[in-house]
């Protein structure tokens, strides 16, 4: 069952593996960061020091599994197996089974503070409900499954080539891809903008003006519970993991209604942190506004008393070309005073470069540069404008669940990764 060996010390093995094992096996192997090779190789070891036979696996099913072992290790695999009356099928199967026992899903890291991420831009309709609720997705996706992540390289490489001027498209052309484990979080996503796109998107319904809002309870006039107004999307794809707190349109009145409130830059904290214990991260979508609800989200995002740099703090979405630079001067403008008026430190996440699409010519591939250039923030995601987004928001999908291998979905799942 052997070939001839791919390096010195290695040579390739083929046998078989019932499918559920084998997917238990690359899930595993993916949530420790080992190699398939290195699980099997332990696993063999370990079998054939066993002072007996493990139970008996059920490999009915069981089809092609090829692995590289050590030169010889699969001859003295043959032999206690011989010696245990043990067909190869089996004795693979129950090594395979040893080393998964005795290494466990890990568990989540969860972190000891609530990350709060703020994601703004005071320009519409650059995208910045897409990258919130996909960043949402791909941080709460499963992490007992194996999902395609686009490597950092990755984005490295379609940055290097908008400094060339490659007119090869990020988004279109063949990216590096990785197939890791979910990141299991539990999060919530805030729909802070009057508009209500992100509910919209996401399936849900705006909560009426003639009830209780986010909104009453920054103004300090609650009518319940605000977990009350809470939705779980998609519980499906997500199981529970990810949650919405729907928007109203009692929002536009809302810097208004903060004007006379006392302390009014904390009123969103006040009105969130009761249900910070029952989420690892809270994602606000901000609405497109310098004015005092845009203050009062910057501040909740400040690091807070032994929180480290960068786990809270603003991620700015912005498109390639100029008048998103425009209005990032401004957004960084008003955070940069804030930070000086209130003496907080607001850490700024990154920066997102959605819908971007170098075919559209100098202005794209320039303005890409420029956000390049910048270096403090950094760019962390560039997210290409393709259908997939579209189509989910014309359906009412989350995006990782309508296209989940779409290049848009491994961008996001990238993203989710670089500022995790």
């Amino acid at each position: 069952m052997s070939s001839p060996a791919t390096s010195s010390d290695r040579e390739k093995v083929v046998s078989k593996l019932p499918g559920w094992l084998r997917q238990n096996l690359k899930i595993r192997a993916a949530q420790h960061g080992v190699e398939i090779q290195a699980a099997v190789e332990q696993g063999i070891s370990d079998w054939c020091d066993l002072a007996a036979t493990p139970a008996t696996i059920d490999t009915a099913s069981a089809d092609s599994f090829s692995t590289f072992l050590p030169s010889g290790k699969w001859e003295e695999f043959r032999r206690i197996a011989a010696d245990r009356r043990v067909s190869l099928i089996q004795g693979l199967a129950q090594s395979v089974q040893l080393w998964l026992d005795a290494n466990p899903a890990p568990d989540i890291e969860r972190p000891t503070i609530t990350r709060r991420i703020i994601v703004c831009n005071q320009k519409g309709g650059v995208g910045k409900t897409a990258v919130t609720a996909g960043l949402g997705e791909a941080l709460a996706e499963d992490p007992n499954r194996v999902h395609p992540v686009r490597v950092a390289k990755a984005l490295t490489k379609a940055l290097r080539a908008s400094e060339s001027h490659d007119d090869t498209e990020p988004d279109s052309a063949p990216l590096d891809v990785e197939n890791l484990p979910g990141l299991g979080l539990r999060v919530l996503l805030v729909d802070f903008d009057p508009q209500c796109h992100l509910t919209n998107q996401l399936g849900g319904s705006p909560l009426p003006m003639n009830g209780d809002s986010l909104t009453n309870h920054m103004a300090g006039d609650p009518k319940g519970d605000l977990r009350d107004l809470i939705v779980s999307v998609d519980d499906d794809t997500f199981d529970s993991r990810l949650h919405l707190l729907p928007a109203c349109n009692d929002a536009f009145l809302l810097d208004v209604r903060l004007s006379a409130v006392r302390a009014r830059e904390a009123a969103l904290e006040r009105a969130l942190a009761p249900l910070e214990a029952d989420y690892d991260v809270i994602i606000v979508d901000c609405p497109p506004s310098l004015g005092l609800s845009m203050d009062a989200a910057a501040y909740y995002g400040r690091r807070r008393d032994g929180e480290k740099p960068g786990q809270s703090g603003a991620l700015i979405v912005v498109q390639a070309e100029d008048s998103s630079a425009d209005a990032y001067e401004l957004l960084t403008t008003q955070i940069d005073d804030l930070r000086g008026d209130l003496q907080v430190d607001i850490d700024y996440l990154g920066i997102v470069v959605n819908l971007y699409d170098s075919r559209r010519g100098y202005i794209a591939t320039s303005s890409l540069q420029g956000w390049v250039d910048i270096k403090d923030p950094r760019v962390v995601g560039l997210i290409g404008d393709l259908k997939e987004q579209k189509e989910a928001v014309r359906v009412k999908q989350p995006l990782l669940s309508y296209a989940p291998k779409s290049q848009q979905a491994v961008g996001m799942r990238a993203l989710a990764r670089e500022v995790s």
